[in-house]
Order: structure tokens, then C-alpha cells, then sequence
């Protein structure tokens, strides 16, 4: 997988790339211009807006931040262009603190920085991206389902473009017939640009508090975070599409989705 070509520079974003060029499991590899992920585009400078508009057709975005974020930070200029259409879909059950920047999907013994609450024992188990589907199948399912949407390219993206926006860049990427590996690679991109996206979030009141108060290195999407994530999937649904069957997904979906991605 040829990450270079996949990457997006742009003014403002620093983990943006095309969800194209991933290998597939008839041998052939997802296509580009049609499904991005990104960190946060509140900072996009007029130039890139017009950029991601004009050259890259974007049409709709997928905002998986909190309403708290979204209030916060507020809801980015791409909002206000005409040609695109915004969703914003939380992936929260809305009742805590702004962000999952923070969050440990792996590492039970620390409560979510979102949830002043005891551990889930469930999560202990499942890994706290299954919570995310786990309290908002709406929003997953409406999510995917935009980003299957055939008028132009969609962009997903949260906060970082770690957490939220990798679990539903990884049900994309397996509805469509990527490889797990694939999937797992595309995940662990988000390492290489660690720094940029740490540096720029704590410039944000919104979030710096959160980052602070661990390492830098504890941010980093390891793989087994995202194969833990799948594996529960796996074990308890047949895989990600057998969980999303259970909350209304279609076959039309899916064919939706693979048109979308695949050749």
C-alpha cells in the first residue's frame, strides 16, 4: 500500500488521506477520490476549502465530534459552502466531556475522559471502540451510509482522525472488501503524522487539558487496538457486516458501499 499517494496536504488539517489504493480481497485495491478521513477542519484555510470543493468534489462531511466539540470549536468552514453538505453525527451518548483524543481503547484500567463513570465491565472485554457502536448504531449506520453516497467525495473526520474516524474508516474499508490488513495499515497511518496532530490540538483549549495529562507516545494507533476492535466483531457477529445487518444495514448498502470503493 503506497501511502505517499494517499496523503492530503492541506492548510489547516493534518491527517487527511484518501481511503483509495488499499488492497482488496479479490486482489485489486479501493479508489481514490471518493472516501477521505481527516482530523479536524475547523483551521482550513479558504484556499484548501475551495480545494477540497472544487478539485477534490467533496459533498458531504461526516462530523463524528461531540455537540460540546462542535460548540466549542465550532462547526468549520466547509459548513458554510453550498455545494457540501454537512452530518454531524456524534458517536457519544452525550452526556459527558468533549473528546476521545484521549481515549485508551485498550487499556481498561483507565475510565474514558469523556465518562466520569466506573469502567464498563463490557468494555474491559470489547475495547471502548465497540462502545462507540455500541451507544450510537444509529450513528454508525447514517455515517456509512453517507459515506456510500455516490454525488461527489465524502470526508469523515472527528477531532484527531484517530479514533472515531478510524473505526468508521475500518467498517467502510470491510464492507468494500478490503484486506484486514489493509484496514490495519490504513489505521496505523495516522502514526505518522502523531506529532502534527498533537501539536495542533493542543493549541485548542478545547483539548489541551485532555492531551496533557498523558505522554505523546500513549496516542499512538497501534494495530492491536484496531485488530481487537475487529476480532470482537468477528467473534460476536461473523464480522463487521453481520453487526451491521442487525441495525438495519442492506445488501443495497452494501453494494452501495462497494460500488463506491471498488473498481
Amino acid at each position: 500500500m503506497n501511502l505517499k499517494n494517499r496523503w492530503i496536504d492541506l492548510d489547516g488539517a493534518v491527517n487527511v488521506r484518501d481511503l483509495g489504493g488499499i488492497p482488496t480481497r479479490d486482489g485489486g485495491v479501493t479508489r481514490h477520490g471518493r472516501i477521505l478521513r481527516a482530523d479536524n477542519l475547523q483551521g482550513l484555510t479558504p484556499a484548501h476549502v475551495a480545494r477540497l470543493v472544487g478539485e477534490l468534489k467533496v459533498r458531504h462531511v461526516v462530523d463524528l465530534r461531540s455537540t460540546a466539540e462542535v460548540m466549542l470549536e465550532g462547526p468549520g468552514p466547509l459548513t458554510a459552502v453550498p455545494e457540501v453538505t454537512h452530518h454531524h453525527l456524534t458517536l457519544f451518548p452525550e452526556g459527558g466531556r468533549r473528546t476521545d483524543v484521549e481515549a485508551d481503547t485498550i487499556d481498561a484500567d483507565r475510565v474514558l475522559p469523556w465518562h466520569e463513570r466506573q469502567i464498563d465491565p463490557e468494555l474491559r472485554v470489547t475495547g471502548f471502540y465497540y462502545g462507540y457502536l455500541r451507544d450510537r448504531p444509529d450513528a454508525v449506520v447514517r455515517a456509512l451510509r453517507t459515506l456510500a453516497r455516490d454525488d461527489g467525495a465524502a470526508v469523515v473526520h472527528c477531532a484527531a482522525g484517530k479514533d472515531r474516524t478510524g473505526v468508521l474508516a475500518a467498517l467502510a474499508l470491510d464492507v468494500a472488501g478490503a484486506t484486514r490488513e489493509g484496514i490495519v495499515a490504513d489505521y496505523a497511518a495516522t502514526g505518522e503524522r502523531l506529532e502534527l496532530i498533537l501539536r495542533r490540538l493542543r493549541a485548542s483549549d478545547t483539548y489541551r487539558d485532555d492531551l496533557d495529562s498523558r505522554p505523546a507516545d500513549d496516542h499512538m494507533p497501534r494495530p492491536r487496538y484496531i485488530e481487537q476492535f475487529l476480532a470482537v466483531l468477528d467473534d460476536r457477529f461473523g464480522g463487521p457486516l453481520g453487526w451491521l445487518e442487525r441495525h438495519g444495514w442492506t445488501d443495497g448498502d452494501t453494494q452501495a458501499m462497494r460500488a463506491r470503493l471498488l473498481d
